[in-house]
């Protein structure tokens, strides 16, 4: 990352000994004859910062995919607060909380920023067709009274206030980014799964973006499972590393040492492994 660094206030000083938040057994997963992720096993601690890295075509999304249920395991199993939520609807899990970002952005266009995050908030309605009708009466205008005080503080801590009535298909691509992350914050997730947050991202959209993924995790206590191609922002912000290649893992440990494993060196950079 370079002098993305500089701007960060250094790396984690040590990983979470938290309990077990999320866990994947022997994780296999195939398209037809093209298996995309064979017997992949990891777990990730309440409180970390765990980043799944690896070359093009290594399986990190097919990875993300499986624990936020858009895909379903060939074999193997998904655990979360010690749950096995292998075949859970991806909305069951947001429901347990589960929160996600994609690699490609799936924003509602259309809509405000204001709108695209008060979506997120989804899961946590309790008023429903019956109540929402007394919206003076029944409870619901205090509902929604608190859901946009939530919103309101998403959009200061993210820094969007300025577009926060702007339609988000209008906007630059790094604030689009910001809202659908603010979006999936919304849900108010225990894990948050973040698919290659600051891809296209000038020096300075990473540095906020990487500012904002510490802050989630160390002030707001969310548990961080990110995909990032830029080694520079994984050995800064991450407590522990896992390497996939060709679908399967090859390393996992502290940035540094994961960085200095041969066969990570060989996927990466083409080095004989020793």
């Amino acid at each position: 990352m370079g002098n993305v660094a500089d701007g960060l206030p250094g790396a984690p000083s040590g990983v979470p000994q938290g309990d077990v938040l999320m866990e994947a057994v022997d994780v296999s997963l195939a398209f037809g004859g093209v298996r995309a992720l064979s017997q992949v096993s990891f777990q990730v601690r309440r409180g970390e910062l765990f980043s799944i890295i690896g070359p093009n075509g290594a399986g990190k999304t097919s990875m993300v995919n499986c624990i936020s249920g858009r895909y379903s395991p060939t074999e193997g199993r998904i655990l979360f607060k010690g749950r096995d939520i292998t075949r859970l609807r991806p909305s069951a899990r947001a429901e347990l909380g589960l929160g996600r970002t994609f690699q490609n952005l799936a924003l509602f266009g259309h809509m405000t920023v204001l709108d695209n995050i008060m979506v997120g908030r989804h899961n946590q309605l309790r008023n429903n067709f019956l109540t929402g009708p007394l919206y003076w009466f029944g409870g619901a205008r205090r509902e929604e009274l608190e859901h946009r005080r939530q919103v309101e503080e998403i959009i200061d801590f993210l820094e969007i206030q300025h577009v926060r009535k702007a339609v988000a298909g209008t906007l630059a691509y790094g604030l689009r980014k910001r809202v659908e992350l603010a979006r999936a914050v919304a849900l108010k997730p225990d894990l948050m799964l973040l698919d290659e947050p600051m891809a296209g991202m000038n020096l300075e959209e990473k540095e906020d973006m990487a500012r904002f993924i510490i802050d989630l995790n160390e002030e707001w206590g969310m548990t961080v499972i990110m995909i990032e191609h830029d080694m520079g922002v994984v050995m800064d912000i991450s407590h522990r590393v896992m390497v996939l290649d060709f679908g399967r893992k090859i390393a996992e440990g502290g940035p540094e040492d994961v960085m200095a494993h041969p066969r990570v060196r060989q996927a990466y950079l083409g080095e004989e492994a020793a």
